[in-house]
């Protein structure tokens, strides 16, 4: 009999929202260059979050890894048919336009931080900047289309893909829950992040800089801020 079954591990549920907040942060603070540590401080944690699902697509628990996505053409035609009948095919997983969505972001979200890191130490010239910016947008309009098909997948199989990606379940046979919910290193993915915020305006001062904090008790964000009006 079916029920609420765990699919989704916590480090590939902390993953989805994390990449969204840095991603939407960077956006956003593209253009102001009152942002512009926050926009580096969000690439570097975009970059990381990144390569992490990399990693985890290949180690990862089962519906996590790489290998469990449907995406041949073939299974995609036949999803996309049979969202136009009265019995849409279920996936537990990723359905294939799911996972064709889902390569695609890391994709482009690889080029995204690789060339953000090239524009930012000034290895290339304007054509990486456009590069870079380019890259970005493309990645923005996937977002959005896969957000359209998760609220319409949600509507057509009568399930919140929203609140799975938030509890990890779906409607499924006992048998093909994941065994394993993988909290510890959600922890020590989430503590990585908060501690890379917190440690990463630190490395951005001038040694000089961080004896002045350490003597006068100023903020690092204050000082790197002041150094920068100068």
């Amino acid at each position: 009999m079916a029920q609420r079954i765990l699919v989704w591990d916590v480090p590939t549920r902390l993953f989805h929202w994390l990449l969204a907040l840095s991603f939407a942060g960077a956006f956003l603070t593209a253009e102001s260059e009152r942002w512009r540590d926050i926009h580096v401080l969000l690439g570097y944690t975009f970059a990381g979050l990144i390569g992490f699902r990399l990693v985890w697509g290949l180690i990862g628990s089962r519906y996590a890894r790489f290998k469990s996505f449907r995406f041949e053409l073939s299974e995609l035609r036949d999803y996309v048919f049979s969202l136009l009948s009265r019995s849409p095919r279920h996936y537990l997983g990723h359905n294939p336009a799911g996972a064709i969505a889902i390569f695609t972001l890391l994709g482009l979200g690889a080029l995204v931080a690789l060339s953000g890191y090239a524009v930012y130490n000034e290895a290339g010239g304007e054509w990486l900047e456009e590069l870079h910016e380019g890259a970005a947008n493309a990645m923005l309009l996937v977002v959005f289309v896969h957000i359209a098909g998760a609220v319409v997948s949600s509507f057509l199989h009568r399930e919140n893909l929203v609140r799975s990606m938030i509890n990890g379940r779906k409607l499924g046979e006992p048998r093909d829950s994941i065994r394993f919910n993988h909290a510890w290193l959600g922890a020590l993915l989430l503590a990585a992040v908060v501690g890379f915020w917190y440690a990463y305006p630190q490395t951005q001062l001038q040694p000089t800089e961080v004896a002045a904090n350490a003597t006068n008790h100023v903020p690092a964000a204050h000082a790197k801020r002041a150094h920068r009006d100068d």
